[in-house]
């Protein structure tokens, strides 16, 4: 069975194409919920028209599905909080200049 941890650096491998910053250093993932084999991952886009959400839950089903124990991954893309450039990491901040 993965971890919520394992699980989380997994999606270190999803990157945003414009920010070049990955999912997590960004603050995209809202939770991580491992079940036995079952994943549910919780995340938004910075905006709500972003084209790239397809993308996104496609790499999260790949570099998630990937990990020891993982039978399925449940990526949701949720717009509820927000996002906003507080929920960065502070390497990220520094990055983008914020």
């Amino acid at each position: 069975m993965p971890t919520v941890e394992e699980v989380t650096e997994a999606l270190t491998n999803v990157i945003d194409p414009e920010l070049g910053l990955d999912f997590v250093e960004l603050g995209l993932v809202y939770d991580v919920e491992v079940d036995g084999g079952k994943v549910a991952i919780t995340f938004t886009l910075t905006t709500p028209g972003c084209p790239i959400g397809p993308q996104v839950t496609e790499q999260m089903q790949e570099f998630v599905g990937e990990l020891p124990g993982v039978e399925s991954v449940e990526p949701r893309m949720v717009f509820t909080p927000p996002w906003t450039p507080e929920r960065m990491s502070e390497d990220a901040k520094f990055a983008l200049g914020f």
